[in-house]
Protein backbone atom coordinates (compact mmCIF):
# COMPACT_ATOMS: atom_id res chain seq x y z
CA UNK A 1 0.00 0.00 0.00
CA UNK A 2 1.07 3.59 -0.54
CA UNK A 3 2.47 5.35 2.48
CA UNK A 4 0.22 8.19 3.74
CA UNK A 5 1.54 11.69 4.34
CA UNK A 6 2.60 12.78 7.79
CA UNK A 7 2.89 16.33 9.03
CA UNK A 8 6.11 15.37 10.79
CA UNK A 9 9.09 14.27 8.78
CA UNK A 10 9.82 10.60 9.21
CA UNK A 11 13.23 9.43 8.02
CA UNK A 12 13.38 12.74 6.17
CA UNK A 13 16.07 15.40 6.52
CA UNK A 14 15.16 19.08 6.42
CA UNK A 15 17.88 21.72 6.55
CA UNK A 16 17.09 25.42 6.79
CA UNK A 17 19.08 28.38 8.09
CA UNK A 18 18.75 28.55 11.88
CA UNK A 19 17.13 31.98 11.77
CA UNK A 20 14.52 30.75 9.33
CA UNK A 21 13.70 27.75 11.52
CA UNK A 22 13.17 30.02 14.52
CA UNK A 23 10.91 32.49 12.72
CA UNK A 24 8.70 30.40 10.44
CA UNK A 25 7.01 26.99 10.51
CA UNK A 26 8.43 24.27 8.31
CA UNK A 27 7.67 24.68 4.61
CA UNK A 28 7.11 20.91 4.41
CA UNK A 29 3.40 20.14 4.62
CA UNK A 30 3.80 16.41 4.01
CA UNK A 31 6.19 13.75 2.80
CA UNK A 32 5.96 10.10 1.90
CA UNK A 33 6.47 7.63 -0.92
CA UNK A 34 4.29 6.76 -3.88
CA UNK A 35 4.52 3.11 -2.80
CA UNK A 36 6.02 1.21 0.13
CA UNK A 37 7.88 -1.42 -1.88
CA UNK A 38 8.11 -1.58 -5.66
CA UNK A 39 7.34 -4.87 -7.45
CA UNK A 40 10.49 -4.32 -9.55
CA UNK A 41 14.15 -3.83 -8.56
CA UNK A 42 14.61 -0.28 -9.87
CA UNK A 43 12.44 2.81 -10.31
CA UNK A 44 13.36 6.19 -11.77
CA UNK A 45 12.36 9.37 -13.63
CA UNK A 46 9.08 10.45 -12.02
CA UNK A 47 6.71 13.08 -13.38
CA UNK A 48 3.74 14.93 -11.84
CA UNK A 49 0.55 16.57 -13.05
CA UNK A 50 -2.66 18.04 -11.64
CA UNK A 51 -5.56 17.10 -13.90
CA UNK A 52 -8.40 19.39 -14.87
CA UNK A 53 -10.52 17.65 -12.20
CA UNK A 54 -7.89 18.47 -9.56
CA UNK A 55 -6.47 14.95 -9.23
CA UNK A 56 -2.75 14.56 -8.63
CA UNK A 57 -1.04 11.92 -10.79
CA UNK A 58 2.53 10.64 -10.87
CA UNK A 59 4.29 8.39 -13.36
CA UNK A 60 7.70 6.73 -13.49
CA UNK A 61 9.52 3.88 -15.17
CA UNK A 62 10.35 0.63 -13.40
CA UNK A 63 12.01 -2.69 -14.16
CA UNK A 64 15.11 -4.73 -13.51
CA UNK A 65 17.46 -1.93 -14.54
CA UNK A 66 17.43 1.20 -16.70
CA UNK A 67 17.97 0.29 -20.38
CA UNK A 68 16.66 -3.27 -19.93
CA UNK A 69 13.76 -4.32 -22.21
CA UNK A 70 11.45 -5.08 -19.28
CA UNK A 71 11.41 -1.43 -18.13
CA UNK A 72 7.85 -0.09 -18.43
CA UNK A 73 5.84 3.03 -17.52
CA UNK A 74 3.54 3.15 -14.47
CA UNK A 75 0.97 5.76 -13.42
CA UNK A 76 -0.51 6.29 -9.94
CA UNK A 77 -3.36 8.52 -8.75
CA UNK A 78 -3.43 10.34 -5.41
CA UNK A 79 -6.76 10.26 -3.59
CA UNK A 80 -7.94 10.65 0.01
CA UNK A 81 -4.46 11.59 1.18
CA UNK A 82 -2.66 8.55 -0.20
CA UNK A 83 -1.29 7.10 -3.41
CA UNK A 84 -3.39 4.39 -5.03
CA UNK A 85 -1.68 1.32 -6.54
CA UNK A 86 0.10 2.15 -9.78
CA UNK A 87 -1.06 0.74 -13.10
CA UNK A 88 1.11 -0.22 -16.05
CA UNK A 89 0.36 2.19 -18.88
CA UNK A 90 3.07 1.71 -21.51
CA UNK A 91 5.69 -0.84 -22.48
CA UNK A 92 8.13 -1.25 -25.34
CA UNK A 93 6.68 -4.28 -27.14
CA UNK A 94 7.19 -3.85 -30.90
CA UNK A 95 5.01 -5.14 -33.77
CA UNK A 96 7.46 -8.00 -34.37
CA UNK A 97 7.16 -9.11 -30.74
CA UNK A 98 10.54 -7.83 -29.59
CA UNK A 99 10.80 -5.53 -26.58
CA UNK A 100 12.59 -2.23 -26.13
CA UNK A 101 13.04 -0.32 -22.88
CA UNK A 102 10.82 2.66 -22.11
CA UNK A 103 12.18 5.90 -20.67
CA UNK A 104 11.34 9.21 -19.00
CA UNK A 105 7.55 9.58 -18.82
CA UNK A 106 6.21 13.16 -18.83
CA UNK A 107 2.62 13.97 -17.83
CA UNK A 108 0.95 17.10 -19.20
CA UNK A 109 -2.58 18.50 -18.89
CA UNK A 110 -3.42 21.10 -21.57
CA UNK A 111 -6.17 23.63 -20.94
CA UNK A 112 -8.26 21.87 -23.58
CA UNK A 113 -8.06 18.27 -24.69
CA UNK A 114 -7.17 15.05 -22.92
CA UNK A 115 -4.45 14.40 -20.37
CA UNK A 116 -1.22 13.49 -22.15
CA UNK A 117 1.60 11.10 -21.24
CA UNK A 118 4.76 11.36 -23.31
CA UNK A 119 7.55 8.80 -23.07
CA UNK A 120 10.45 7.39 -25.05
CA UNK A 121 11.10 3.90 -26.44
CA UNK A 122 14.39 2.54 -27.75
CA UNK A 123 17.67 0.91 -26.80
CA UNK A 124 19.44 4.15 -25.79
CA UNK A 125 18.96 7.93 -25.54
CA UNK A 126 20.92 8.25 -28.79
CA UNK A 127 18.43 6.05 -30.68
CA UNK A 128 15.12 6.34 -28.82
CA UNK A 129 11.90 7.75 -30.32
CA UNK A 130 8.97 9.67 -28.86
CA UNK A 131 5.57 8.20 -27.98
CA UNK A 132 2.36 9.64 -26.54
CA UNK A 133 -0.81 8.21 -25.00
CA UNK A 134 -3.84 10.13 -23.71
CA UNK A 135 -6.54 9.79 -21.05
CA UNK A 136 -10.04 11.27 -21.04
CA UNK A 137 -11.07 9.90 -17.64
CA UNK A 138 -8.64 11.53 -15.22
CA UNK A 139 -5.87 8.99 -15.74
CA UNK A 140 -7.88 5.84 -15.04
CA UNK A 141 -7.56 4.44 -18.56
CA UNK A 142 -5.29 5.31 -21.48
CA UNK A 143 -5.48 5.27 -25.27
CA UNK A 144 -3.43 3.10 -27.57
CA UNK A 145 -0.02 4.79 -27.79
CA UNK A 146 1.07 6.49 -30.98
CA UNK A 147 4.51 7.34 -32.20
CA UNK A 148 5.41 11.01 -32.57
CA UNK A 149 6.49 12.23 -36.02
CA UNK A 150 10.02 11.52 -37.16
CA UNK A 151 12.45 13.97 -35.58
CA UNK A 152 10.03 14.84 -32.74
CA UNK A 153 11.01 13.35 -29.39
CA UNK A 154 8.51 15.03 -27.10
CA UNK A 155 9.51 16.44 -23.71
CA UNK A 156 12.69 14.63 -22.73
CA UNK A 157 12.27 14.71 -18.95
CA UNK A 158 10.36 17.79 -17.83
CA UNK A 159 6.85 19.08 -18.45
CA UNK A 160 5.77 21.26 -21.38
CA UNK A 161 4.18 24.66 -20.82
CA UNK A 162 1.12 26.10 -22.52
CA UNK A 163 1.46 29.68 -23.72
CA UNK A 164 -1.31 32.28 -23.62
CA UNK A 165 -2.28 31.60 -27.24
CA UNK A 166 -2.63 27.85 -26.58
CA UNK A 167 0.72 26.86 -28.08
CA UNK A 168 2.24 23.86 -26.31
CA UNK A 169 6.00 24.30 -25.89
CA UNK A 170 7.88 21.10 -25.16
CA UNK A 171 11.40 21.17 -23.64
CA UNK A 172 13.55 18.69 -25.53
CA UNK A 173 17.15 17.71 -26.15
CA UNK A 174 19.21 15.31 -28.21
CA UNK A 175 22.06 13.05 -27.17
CA UNK A 176 23.96 12.74 -30.43
CA UNK A 177 26.33 9.93 -31.41
CA UNK A 178 29.78 10.83 -30.17
CA UNK A 179 28.27 11.89 -26.83
CA UNK A 180 27.37 15.44 -27.88
CA UNK A 181 24.37 17.01 -26.15
CA UNK A 182 22.13 19.81 -27.43
CA UNK A 183 18.88 21.50 -26.40
CA UNK A 184 15.96 22.20 -28.69
CA UNK A 185 12.24 22.86 -28.30
CA UNK A 186 9.11 21.51 -29.98
CA UNK A 187 5.98 23.64 -30.57
CA UNK A 188 2.40 22.61 -31.27
CA UNK A 189 -0.43 25.02 -32.09
CA UNK A 190 -3.07 22.31 -32.56
CA UNK A 191 -3.13 20.51 -29.23
CA UNK A 192 -0.31 18.11 -30.01
CA UNK A 193 -1.55 16.86 -33.38
CA UNK A 194 1.48 18.29 -35.17
CA UNK A 195 4.81 19.70 -34.02
CA UNK A 196 7.50 22.08 -35.22
CA UNK A 197 11.08 21.68 -34.00
CA UNK A 198 13.28 24.69 -33.27
CA UNK A 199 16.95 24.80 -34.24
CA UNK A 200 19.37 23.49 -31.62
CA UNK A 201 20.41 26.03 -28.99
CA UNK A 202 23.87 27.32 -29.80
CA UNK A 203 26.64 26.60 -27.32
CA UNK A 204 29.87 28.32 -28.39
CA UNK A 205 31.36 27.79 -24.94
CA UNK A 206 31.08 24.04 -25.40
CA UNK A 207 28.40 23.50 -22.74
CA UNK A 208 26.68 20.13 -23.21
CA UNK A 209 23.09 20.36 -21.97
CA UNK A 210 20.01 18.13 -21.88
CA UNK A 211 16.64 17.86 -20.12
CA UNK A 212 15.55 21.52 -19.96
CA UNK A 213 12.71 23.02 -17.89
CA UNK A 214 10.82 26.10 -19.07
CA UNK A 215 10.22 29.17 -16.87
CA UNK A 216 7.72 31.90 -17.79
CA UNK A 217 8.64 35.48 -16.84
CA UNK A 218 6.02 38.16 -16.32
CA UNK A 219 7.31 40.27 -19.21
CA UNK A 220 6.62 37.39 -21.61
CA UNK A 221 10.22 36.23 -21.78
CA UNK A 222 10.80 32.49 -21.55
CA UNK A 223 13.82 30.90 -19.91
CA UNK A 224 15.00 27.30 -19.95
CA UNK A 225 17.33 25.81 -17.35
CA UNK A 226 19.04 22.49 -17.94
CA UNK A 227 21.39 19.79 -16.77
CA UNK A 228 24.96 19.97 -18.09
CA UNK A 229 28.20 18.01 -18.04
CA UNK A 230 30.22 21.11 -17.14
CA UNK A 231 29.39 21.35 -13.44
CA UNK A 232 26.75 24.09 -13.62
CA UNK A 233 23.09 24.65 -14.50
CA UNK A 234 22.74 25.82 -18.11
CA UNK A 235 20.33 28.56 -19.17
CA UNK A 236 18.90 29.96 -22.41
CA UNK A 237 16.29 32.67 -23.12
CA UNK A 238 13.56 33.35 -25.69
CA UNK A 239 11.72 36.60 -26.40
CA UNK A 240 9.59 35.26 -29.27
CA UNK A 241 7.45 32.62 -27.54
CA UNK A 242 10.02 29.87 -27.85
CA UNK A 243 10.62 30.08 -31.59
CA UNK A 244 14.29 30.98 -31.12
CA UNK A 245 16.64 30.83 -28.14
CA UNK A 246 19.74 32.63 -26.95
CA UNK A 247 23.23 31.19 -26.76
CA UNK A 248 23.55 28.76 -23.85
CA UNK A 249 25.16 30.18 -20.71
CA UNK A 250 25.10 29.27 -17.02
CA UNK A 251 23.47 30.32 -13.74
CA UNK A 252 25.19 30.33 -10.37
CA UNK A 253 24.16 26.85 -9.22
CA UNK A 254 26.23 23.65 -9.39
CA UNK A 255 25.17 20.53 -11.26
CA UNK A 256 26.80 17.09 -10.93
CA UNK A 257 25.49 15.94 -14.33
CA UNK A 258 22.11 15.15 -12.81
CA UNK A 259 18.55 15.96 -13.84
CA UNK A 260 16.77 19.03 -12.48
CA UNK A 261 13.30 20.51 -12.74
CA UNK A 262 11.91 24.00 -12.25
CA UNK A 263 8.59 25.84 -12.22
CA UNK A 264 7.39 29.44 -12.24
CA UNK A 265 5.17 30.00 -9.21
CA UNK A 266 1.90 31.92 -9.23
CA UNK A 267 3.59 34.82 -7.40
CA UNK A 268 6.20 35.15 -10.16
CA UNK A 269 9.12 33.54 -8.35
CA UNK A 270 10.98 30.68 -10.01
CA UNK A 271 11.67 27.49 -8.04
CA UNK A 272 14.27 24.88 -8.97
CA UNK A 273 14.86 21.42 -7.50
CA UNK A 274 18.40 20.19 -8.06
CA UNK A 275 21.43 18.47 -6.49
CA UNK A 276 23.69 21.07 -4.85
CA UNK A 277 26.76 19.00 -5.63
CA UNK A 278 29.91 19.40 -7.69
CA UNK A 279 31.81 17.10 -9.99
CA UNK A 280 34.02 14.28 -8.81
CA UNK A 281 37.75 14.94 -9.03
CA UNK A 282 38.21 11.40 -10.34
CA UNK A 283 35.21 11.45 -12.69
CA UNK A 284 35.17 14.93 -14.25
CA UNK A 285 31.65 14.71 -15.67
CA UNK A 286 29.91 13.15 -12.65
CA UNK A 287 29.32 13.85 -8.98
CA UNK A 288 27.18 12.80 -6.04
CA UNK A 289 23.40 12.97 -6.52
CA UNK A 290 23.01 14.21 -2.96
CA UNK A 291 21.96 16.40 -1.30
CA UNK A 292 18.75 17.39 -3.10
CA UNK A 293 17.81 21.02 -2.75
CA UNK A 294 15.45 23.88 -3.55
CA UNK A 295 16.55 27.25 -4.93
CA UNK A 296 14.46 30.35 -5.64
CA UNK A 297 14.95 33.24 -8.04
CA UNK A 298 13.09 36.44 -8.84
CA UNK A 299 14.74 36.99 -12.22
CA UNK A 300 16.10 33.57 -13.27
CA UNK A 301 19.67 34.87 -13.00
CA UNK A 302 20.42 35.19 -9.28
CA UNK A 303 19.34 32.09 -7.35
CA UNK A 304 18.95 31.77 -3.58
CA UNK A 305 19.65 28.33 -2.14
CA UNK A 306 16.84 28.11 0.39
CA UNK A 307 16.33 24.50 1.47
CA UNK A 308 17.78 21.00 1.59
CA UNK A 309 15.21 18.25 1.13
CA UNK A 310 17.48 15.29 1.93
CA UNK A 311 21.21 14.99 2.46
CA UNK A 312 22.00 11.54 3.88
CA UNK A 313 24.53 9.82 1.59
CA UNK A 314 22.90 7.10 -0.51
CA UNK A 315 24.61 4.99 -3.15
CA UNK A 316 22.21 6.08 -5.91
CA UNK A 317 21.28 9.36 -4.25
CA UNK A 318 18.21 11.53 -4.82
CA UNK A 319 17.70 12.20 -8.50
CA UNK A 320 15.51 13.31 -11.38
CA UNK A 321 13.08 15.59 -9.54
CA UNK A 322 9.74 16.74 -10.90
CA UNK A 323 7.99 19.83 -9.54
CA UNK A 324 4.59 21.47 -10.09
CA UNK A 325 2.41 24.00 -8.27
CA UNK A 326 -1.20 22.91 -7.83
CA UNK A 327 -4.19 25.22 -7.88
CA UNK A 328 -4.27 25.41 -4.07
CA UNK A 329 -0.83 27.06 -4.18
CA UNK A 330 1.11 24.11 -2.81
CA UNK A 331 4.29 22.88 -4.51
CA UNK A 332 4.53 19.14 -5.13
CA UNK A 333 7.91 17.50 -5.69
CA UNK A 334 8.78 13.91 -6.54
CA UNK A 335 12.21 12.40 -7.01
CA UNK A 336 13.97 9.06 -7.27
CA UNK A 337 15.02 7.81 -3.83
CA UNK A 338 18.09 5.54 -4.17
CA UNK A 339 16.56 4.00 -7.33
CA UNK A 340 14.17 2.02 -5.09
CA UNK A 341 11.22 4.34 -4.46
CA UNK A 342 9.71 7.68 -5.46
CA UNK A 343 9.61 10.31 -2.73
CA UNK A 344 6.70 12.79 -2.73
CA UNK A 345 7.02 16.07 -0.81
CA UNK A 346 4.50 18.90 -0.45
CA UNK A 347 5.88 22.39 0.19
CA UNK A 348 4.12 25.62 1.13
CA UNK A 349 6.13 28.13 -0.93
CA UNK A 350 4.99 31.02 1.28
CA UNK A 351 7.04 29.48 4.10
CA UNK A 352 10.29 29.18 2.19
CA UNK A 353 13.09 31.37 3.56
CA UNK A 354 13.61 34.78 1.98
CA UNK A 355 17.40 34.63 2.12
CA UNK A 356 20.21 32.34 1.04
CA UNK A 357 21.86 29.50 2.89
CA UNK A 358 24.61 30.82 5.10
CA UNK A 359 28.04 29.66 3.95
CA UNK A 360 26.79 26.38 2.50
CA UNK A 361 29.27 25.03 -0.06
CA UNK A 362 28.44 22.49 -2.72
CA UNK A 363 29.16 18.88 -1.84
CA UNK A 364 32.16 17.74 -3.87
CA UNK A 365 32.62 14.10 -4.85
CA UNK A 366 36.09 12.66 -4.16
Amino acid sequence: MARPFHAALVAFVLTLPAAAQAQTPSPVIGSGFTFATAPYPEVHASTLVETRAGTLLAAWFGGTKERNPDVTIYVARHADGKWLPAIKVAEGVQPDGTRQPTWNPVLFQPRNGPLMLFYKVGPSPQTWWGMVTTSSDDGRTWSAPRRLPDGILGPIKNKPVELADGTILSPASTEHPGNRWALHFERSSDGGKSWQKTPAVESPEGIDAIQPSILMHRDGTLQAVARTRQGMIGATWSDDQGKSWSVLNAVDLPNPNSGTDAVTLADGRHLMVYNHSSHSQRRPSKGFRYPINIALSDDGVAWRKVMTLENAPLAAGYAYPAVIQTRDGMVHITYTHNRKRIRHVVIDPARLPKGDWADTPAVTAP
